[in-house]
């Protein structure tokens, strides 16, 4: 495998750094495509396509590659692999049943690879306003490969925005489905975590009543003012709340726990105003038990690098490339550290690395097993055997 990374500000900088990158003989295979939604996705898709190149492309709440952060551009991960290790799915979930949309894809892998991995890509919010369950997403390729199987990835973003998220492949685009690099695992080793650093405050505290994403109430009262008071905004009128909760919500995850003792971070993506409730980007089960939570301290990039630093040594492992999935609250609410993060792991692994702000991350935390995230850092390193 032989990888390196471009980026520009339009699509004829792409062109342009395209032909630059090949220059020396380079024959990319595989671009993977972060991007804004301000830019042409269907033109960028059509010139690497042009390029004989397979596009796995996903739309992002800003972009970064090495020694590089920008907002409303494009970033890509250009990679040369021989396509019997590797395949491109991309499935609109429009009308259907993602659990069983997710099974058949993971079937399709199967068929191909005794051991495949997934590099995955979602859309996480619809024009319409509605959200993509990543943890049926993750659930239901756990259930056809086994518990063991490998995902990494993000949810695409819109600049912040949150009025629709993309994938596409150089034929098609959704603001509603999937798209997946499965990697012959046989071939390709995948090293990686997902890590938070978010970090709980006060006392438990338990959902006394949802359903599906809208939490009601919290210790028996109503969750939309329970949540500001924590925030400290309880006297704002019900139109200031709304925007305090945008500016400052995403940043207070909730850090429920889960039966096997781990716990996962749903963040509230707004309220509900009708059902005066909070809108998570997850579903979360009645009488679940939380701790409200708290941004990292300066030491979360040390924390996050030494992870990294420590697992490279203990797999005796190099990498040819470098993806991380970054939550964009985490841009958010940490400011230049996250650019901190992401530089230090490119320096890390010294490849060349692309990666985006998402709107929820896949990946697997130290000690638990593969889920989706809300507010981690999810890098994972590719090295081909």
């Amino acid at each position: 495998m032989t990888a390196k990374s471009i980026k520009g500000r339009s699509p004829e900088e792409i062109n342009a750094a395209l032909q630059q990158s090949m220059a020396d003989g380079f024959k990319p295979t595989l671009a993977i495509v972060f991007i804004s939604v301000e830019q042409d996705t269907k033109a960028v898709a059509e010139m690497l396509h042009n390029k004989g190149i397979d596009v796995f492309g996903a739309t992002s709440g800003g972009e970064f590659s090495n020694e590089n952060q920008s907002k409303g551009e494009i970033v890509i991960m250009l990679i040369e692999l021989e396509r019997r290790k590797y395949f491109v799915s991309f499935e609109d979930v429009k009308g259907k049943d993602l659990a069983l949309v997710s099974q058949n894809m993971a079937r399709t892998a199967l068929s191909k690879f005794n051991n495949p991995a997934f590099i995955v890509c979602s859309t996480s919010l619809t024009e319409q306003g509605e959200f993509l369950n990543g943890e049926v997403l993750v659930e239901n390729i756990e259930k056809v490969v086994g518990p063991d199987v490998t995902i990494f990835g993000g949810m695409a973003g819109d600049d912040g925005k949150f009025t629709g998220t993309y994938v596409f492949n150089h034929e098609k685009s959704t603001d509603n489905g999937i798209i997946a690099l499965v990697l012959d695992e046989d071939k390709v080793d995948l090293h990686g975590m997902a890590i938070s650093g978010w970090k709980p405050l006060g006392i438990v505290r338990t959902i006394t009543k949802s359903k599906g994403r809208l939490i009601y109430s919290i210790d028996d009262q109503p969750a939309v003012d329970m949540y500001l008071k924590y925030l400290g905004n309880e006297n704002f009128s019900e139109k200031d709340k709304h925007k305090i909760f945008e500016a400052i919500g995403v940043h207070y995850p909730l850090q429920v726990a889960l039966e096997n003792g781990e716990s996962v971070m749903v963040t509230p993506m707004g309220i509900d105003m009708d059902e005066n409730a909070l809108m998570c980007e997850k579903e979360v089960k009645q009488n679940s038990t939380f701790h409200f939570s708290v941004p990292p301290d300066f030491d979360i990039v040390e924390t996050i690098l030494q992870n990294a630093s420590e697992l490279k040594s203990e797999r005796e492992t190099e990498a040819d490339a470098l993806l991380i999935f970054s939550c964009i609250g985490r841009h958010s609410a940490m400011g230049p550290m996250t650019q901190e993060e992401n530089e230090g792991l490119a320096k890390i692994w010294n490849v060349p690395m692309a990666g985006f702000y998402t709107y929820g991350e896949f990946g697997r935390s130290p000690h638990g097993k593969r889920r989706m995230h809300s507010t981690t850092c999810s890098w994972v390193a590719l090295k081909e055997k």
